[in-house]
């Protein structure tokens, strides 16, 4: 257990930051698997406008630290086929 002051608080501050980062990686990967749903539906409408919000949140995500850029361009760029191959099938 913590004994000092600081380790108290650094305690308090990483349990507050993982509840957040669990928080905002939920909601990611909430989208991207929404974006999925869409294009596996068929509706291109409807997949073009989730990703261009997945698109968004995963940018951020990367921004702020919580994943990896390459990781970010990864799933924006497999997302981005799939919604184009829609169009010529």
């Amino acid at each position: 257990m913590a004994n000092t002051a600081q380790a108290r608080k650094r305690v308090r501050q990483a349990e507050k930051n993982r509840t957040h980062n669990a928080s905002r990686r939920s909601m990611m990967r909430t989208l991207v698997r929404k974006t999925l749903t869409a294009i596996a539906s068929g509706d291109q409408a409807a997949a073009k406008d989730i990703f261009s919000k997945t698109s968004s949140i995963l940018d951020k995500a990367a921004k702020t630290g919580l994943i990896h850029k390459n990781k970010a361009a990864r799933h924006k760029s497999r997302l981005s086929q799939k919604i184009k191959t829609m169009t010529q099938a």
